[in-house]
C-alpha cells in the first residue's frame, strides 16, 4: 500500500515515467533557410500526449550557433507553454528560426525537449528529447 492510497489518490508519476510520454513530430515551412543572408522558417512542433493522464506540458527549442530564434540573432532557446493535454490530445507549437549574415551553408541540428510538469511550470516530472535538422542553402 502506497502513501497515496492512504489519502485516496493514485500515484500517476510512476505510470508516466514508465513509457514515452509524448509523440513528437516536426515540420519546417519553408523547409530550408537562406545562407549568409536574413531569412526565416517556421518550425511546427506537434506534441501528442501518449499517457493515460492529463499532463501540464511545455516544449523547449534550442538552436546551435549561426542560427537563432529571433531576428536579432541572439536568442538560442525558447520555451512554449502548451497547457494541459488530455490523454491522446495533440497540440501544436510554432517557433520561428532565423538565419543571418553568419549562417554558412550546411545542416543545423535543432533540439526539441518536451516536458511534463507537476503542479506548475517550475517542477518537471518527466521529459523527452528529439533532434531535427534544417538545411541552409
Amino acid at each position: 500500500m502506497g502513501i497515496f492510497d492512504l489519502f485516496g489518490k493514485k500515484d500517476v508519476a510512476t505510470d508516466i515515467n514508465k513509457s514515452m510520454p509524448y509523440s513528437i513530430t516536426t515540420e519546417f515551412v519553408p523547409y530550408k533557410l537562406k545562407s549568409n543572408s536574413r531569412g526565416n522558417s517556421t518550425l511546427v512542433v506537434n506534441l501528442k500526449n501518449m499517457t493515460q493522464e492529463p499532463v501540464l506540458s511545455s516544449v523547449v527549442v534550442q538552436v546551435p550557433e549561426r542560427i537563432s530564434l529571433d531576428s536579432t540573432g541572439i536568442g538560442k532557446e525558447r520555451e512554449v507553454r502548451l497547457g494541459t493535454l488530455k490523454p491522446k490530445e495533440a497540440k501544436e507549437a510554432r517557433v520561428e528560426v532565423f538565419s543571418g549574415a553568419g549562417t554558412d551553408r550546411g545542416t543545423y541540428t535543432i533540439t526539441i525537449t518536451a516536458f511534463i510538469h507537476y503542479g506548475d511550470y517550475a517542477h518537471v516530472l518527466n521529459g523527452m528529447k528529439k533532434r531535427t535538422t534544417i538545411e541552409a542553402v
